[in-house]
């Protein structure tokens, strides 16, 4: 039996909030100028370039908030998934997953209106049916699906490799 229990800083036996920081950097305006987005708690990656025509054009080497979301999304469902595997006694080998974020006009204001989740995995024991019910499942119970519930299309494509 695998039990997982997360660690965190603790005070007086309670788990503290985690809490992250990023900051940006921006020059000029909207439509020409540009940033500079860095993780100021962890400092993963420092300066990364931003600009309005990374999020609506060509990437070009630049980011994009909504490509950061996409991260976010992906990376907090891949360890919520593998958690709720490990639960139900079919600790993962593998898992790819990748989010997809879309940005678009609503209502004639630009809008984040889905994050699709496609995930594909080498889980020993399990059946593709029991898979993809975890897999739905963990897209509702990670973190940053339930930031974005409500608020933005949410959907999961599971695959179970033979």
């Amino acid at each position: 039996m695998v039990r997982i229990v997360p660690a965190g800083p603790e005070q007086g036996g309670k788990i503290m909030p985690a809490v992250r920081r990023a900051e940006v950097s921006w020059d000029g305006d909207l439509v020409s100028g540009s940033g500079r987005v860095t993780a100021a708690t962890s400092h993963a990656f420092d300066g990364l370039p931003v600009t309005w025509g990374s999020r609506t054009e060509e990437a070009d080497g630049r980011t994009s908030p909504e490509e950061l979301i996409a991260a976010a999304h992906a990376s907090c469902y891949a360890m919520a998934f593998s958690s709720d595997l490990a639960k139900a006694g079919h600790a993962p080998e593998h898992l790819d997953v990748g989010a997809t974020v879309t940005f678009d006009r609503v209502d004639g204001r630009w809008t984040v209106v889905s994050s699709e989740l496609r995930v594909r995995g080498r889980v020993p024991g399990i059946d593709a049916e029991g898979f993809r019910r975890l897999a739905e499942g963990a897209r509702d119970g990670c973190p940053v699906s339930r930031a974005l519930q409500g608020n933005v299309r949410l959907s999961v494509d599971a695959t179970l490799a033979a």
